[in-house]
């Protein structure tokens, strides 16, 4: 039994090299990265993070997060139809088409796959090339996908509280007034491989009682399965770390919600629809009412008249080295009190081989940092600040 479910785990794996949802995620974060770089230096003639930083986002947290989910699809013997995995994969394709990569959560993705497997099924129509596909669909199908659809919506939660709020990216817009201001912006997409076990002829019911929740098949296949999670999120009126891991947290108490109706849903199969439809509104709203919120807010990243506000840091550079932090306010260098750019520099000329910066922190409190500068080092120690300058072609109507 132990060298059936080893080959078994194998050729799931396998699989997950056919599914092309895989390559085609890859090449989004490629290409986020991409436009992310133009973007940063068009306003700031640099950019923060080179153009690979969104591919090494794509795979670690969700590795992890996938192997969690696939013990407890196992484990319970959560199963789906294929239909659902082609399904999805086909909305994936077709949601990036908006250019608005969170329309890749599986809210939408799995949501709207389960609404059209519905539709199909009701109809008798099958998916051309896949008609198999179709095997073994019966009522208790749909509170699976929707537990499917709940665990995935915690992990996307996870996934925007701990990666989504690393390394946001600054960008220059124009206010309505026509000022110069600041927001960061956060466009990510990740891949989490999820294990799930489809009707199939290898596996046989080992226990009586798994899988828990079957759907009337005698035996079972593996199939890894990868799941694209997209995340974007413009912030103004906060701290972007703080902005995006509160939405983070929202999404996360929506999947557990979901995750609670969804199981109720194995003895109440119309509270699966409730549910599929509750994950698809709410994940919605989260996202209206985080956009509402937030432009009711004034810009954080603006003028202000008792220092310069650092709206990003480069990696590895001086600044990131003495610790400052995005939105904290640089008042004084050098002992030159800082109102501009050409001001924050003649204070960095008055010594040039150190550098002794006075701060605002976040919470408003002062402190002071210093650093031996040496050959090479960025001249304004790689701190990005909003500037006048600049040319948008933006406006924030």
């Amino acid at each position: 039994m132990l060298q059936v479910w080893l080959v078994e785990l194998l050729k799931g794996t396998g699989r997950l090299f056919l599914n092309p949802v895989l390559y085609y995620v890859v090449f989004m974060a490629a290409f986020l990265g991409v436009m992310r770089v133009k973007r940063e230096r068009k306003n700031f003639h640099i950019r923060v993070q080179d153009a690979y930083f969104e591919l090494r986002q794509l795979f670690p947290l969700g590795i992890l997060l996938g192997i969690i989910l696939s013990i407890l699809v196992v484990a319970a013997g959560i199963t789906v139809p294929l239909a659902i995995i082609v399904l999805i994969a086909v909305f994936t394709f077709v949601l990036t088409l908006t250019t608005n990569i969170r329309m890749v959560s599986p809210a939408y993705t799995v949501g709207a796959s389960f609404f059209a497997l519905i539709i199909l099924a009701e109809n008798n129509r099958s998916i051309p090339l896949f008609s198999k596909a179709y095997q073994s669909i019966g009522e208790k199908v749909y509170p699976s996908i929707v537990v499917v659809l709940a665990l995935l919506l915690i992990a996307e939660g996870i996934l925007i509280y701990k990666n989504g709020s690393k390394a946001t990216s600054p960008k220059l817009v124009k206010s309505r007034r026509g000022q110069s201001v600041g927001v960061h912006e956060v466009k990510r997409i990740w891949m989490l491989p999820l294990f799930l076990l489809i009707p199939g002829n290898t596996l046989h019911l080992p226990f009586d009682w798994w899988p828990v929740f079957h759907i009337g098949a005698e035996q079972y296949s593996l199939i890894l399965v990868p799941f694209a999670i997209g995340f974007q999120q413009k912030i103004q009126g906060l701290l972007p770390q703080e902005a995006v891991q509160l939405h983070g947290k929202r999404v996360m108490i929506l999947g557990v919600f979901i995750a609670i109706l969804s199981v109720i849903g194995y003895w109440y199969p119309l509270l699966s629809i409730i549910a599929a439809a509750f994950a698809l509104i709410g994940r919605e709203a989260i996202a209206l009412v985080q956009r509402m919120r937030d432009e009711s807010k004034p810009f954080y990243f603006s003028k202000q008249n008792n220092g310069l506000m650092i709206i990003g840091i480069i990696p590895g550079s001086p600044a990131d080295i003495m610790e400052l932090k995005v939105g904290e306010l640089i008042s004084k260098a050098n002992g030159v009190a800082v109102r501009d750019e050409e001001s924050f520099y003649e204070g960095l000329q008055k010594n040039r081989a150190h550098c002794k910066l006075e701060v605002f922190d976040t919470k408003g409190e002062v402190r002071f940092v210093q650093r031996a500068l040496y050959e090479g080092d960025h001249y304004e120690l790689g701190i990005l600040f909003v500037q006048d300058e600049r040319k948008f072609d933006e406006k924030i109507g």
